[in-house]
């Protein structure tokens, strides 16, 4: 039994994978129902190839909006139009961002756990566990009403103020930006309200515009400016609303919330503490830049579920587990290092970083967009298709342009069988007689294909083995397809 503390995307995700998986658990929350308010906004390609393995891709991307280009305005007037339809056309099957608001986006996953026969325990708070020999214990309220309870595994994907990280006493090092942020949900006309992403980055202002197309709203993010900061608390929407009119050539026609927030960035010190584990904003929360938080809190519900679900199922080793902290705080510290430096380049007020936006930005942007090594570059870096566990125990060998630990690349065809959510072997070309025997006798299913131009496109080595984790990266990479270095992995990381 696995307890689940935090019933946001990413305890939902934790939840689904581990249903597939056929794993038990309880997902609780102290809230009494899901948010109607959210922040996160865009839904990365690499959060798509995860739910194309659980069949739900395609209902998402119909919940959401496709955004096809970026428009940066200064003054009122648009200073940049950057195309970015079929950004990563070639390296994913799912080639743009997609505006899925937090709060649909909850609501989704909670229907998808009600149709599995799910229902998460709201009103439900961990007030006391600890570890003992064979599991964690502790107390949980419900309802006002305390109950003891016991299980394998426990989780905190319980935000940044973790009841888990605080009961395990693991620190929360970073910090906060200075600036105070305002979101809004409204409806309004005028040219920024096109169906793509507007934004404003001027000498000493930032805010955007994002279509949410399930309710014909618009959510507007940005900066309080500084002649308003001191209004604290007490600042409203009309006192905000003359500011972003003028900025991107909104008009306001209906607010429907408001609110005011600050922005942090912070990776605890550890992701792992025994038998207990933390997750998305439990562990790590990042400024805005690049839409990147709740899709690495969903990266990190699917490293983890899989790998919890062989350890209680008695199908791997218990070490497996150790592997979950050193993939994703790597991944967590780059993050935050790289969104930092992105936001206070569109935040910071020096000379410098204004002539950046108001002058570089807008004239190379466009270009840039316009070449393919930069449109890649920038597809792979946004989509978080990107991340690799190249460092990790489990990541053994090169074939091609590929290393154990990549994410499988896409071919055009061979995302399908990742619907298994099991280990298998990917070979494109010949797969040697040796091999499939193996395979069969290990339990282990081969999936080949042809060779062919897409092949050689994606990276991949002619007739090279690729042992591929449940969560669609390569574990071990051969070209040799060595049945006995293929036996000596599998043994070291599979219970008999």
């Amino acid at each position: 039994m696995i307890v689940i503390a935090g019933a946001g995307p990413t305890g939902l995700v934790l939840a689904l994978r581990l249903a597939r998986h056929g794993v038990p658990f309880r997902l609780i929350d102290k809230a009494a129902g899901p948010g109607e308010h959210s922040r996160a906004m865009v839904v990365h390609a690499r959060t798509l190839e995860y739910y194309r393995q659980l069949g739900m891709d395609q209902e998402a991307i119909e919940l959401g909006l496709q955004i096809q280009a970026v428009h940066l305005w200064e003054g009122g007037k648009e200073a940049a139009h950057i195309e970015i339809k079929e950004l990563g056309e070639g390296l994913s099957p799912y080639t743009f961002l997609l505006s899925l608001p937090q709060d649909i986006h909850e609501e989704y996953l909670n229907r998808k756990l009600s149709e599995a026969g799910i229902s998460v325990e709201w009103k439900t708070e961990l007030a006391a566990f600890y570890e003992g020999e064979s599991g964690v214990r502790g107390t949980l309220t419900k309802n006002g009403v305390d109950e003891s309870f016991e299980c394998d595994y426990l989780v905190g994907c319980d935000g940044s103020r973790s009841a888990v990280r605080h009961g395990l006493r693991i620190g929360f090092p970073g910090g906060s930006y200075e600036a105070v942020f305002f979101v809004a949900d409204l409806k309004g006309t005028g040219p920024c309200v096109n169906g793509d992403l507007n934004g404003c980055l001027g000498a000493a202002d930032f805010c955007f515009v994002i279509p949410v197309r399930h309710r014909g709203s618009l959510r507007l993010i940005g900066i309080v400016p500084e002649e308003l900061t001191s209004r604290g608390d007490d600042l409203t929407f009309e006192e905000i609303r003359p500011y972003a009119e003028r900025l991107i050539g909104l008009q306001v026609e209906e607010l429907n919330w408001f609110s005011l927030y600050h922005v942090h960035h912070r990776v605890a010190e550890h992701f792992r503490k025994g038998r207990c584990f933390l997750a998305g904003d439990a562990g790590h929360v990042h400024s805005p830049a690049g839409g990147q938080g709740m899709n690495t809190g969903i990266g990190d519900a699917v490293n983890l579920s899989w790998k919890l679900a062989q350890v209680v199922q008695g199908k791997a080793p218990a070490f497996l587990l150790d592997t979950y902290e050193p993939e994703r705080i790597a991944f967590a510290r780059t993050l935050i290092a790289s969104t930092d430096r992105a936001f206070q380049v569109m935040v910071n007020r020096s000379g410098p970083a204004q002539f950046l936006r108001t002058w570089v930005l807008p004239r190379v942007a466009p270009l840039a967009m316009g070449v393919g090594a930069l449109r890649q570059l920038a597809f792979r870096t946004l989509s978080q298709t990107r991340v690799h566990y190249q460092d990790s125990a489990l990541s053994v060998g090169k074939a091609g342009d590929v290393r154990g630990g990549d994410r499988l690349p896409w071919a055009g065809f061979n995302f399908d069988v990742l619907k298994s959510l099991d280990w298998q072997v990917h070979v494109y070309g010949m797969v040697r007689a040796e091999v499939r025997s193996l395979c069969s006798r290990l339990e282990l299913a081969v999936h080949s294909w042809p060779w062919s131009p897409e092949c050689a496109k994606a990276g991949f080595a002619e007739d090279a083995l690729y042992l591929v984790r449940p969560d669609g990266h390569v574990a071990l990479a051969d070209e040799s397809q060595s049945c006995e270095q293929l036996e000596e992995f599998w043994h070291k990381w599979r219970s008999s």
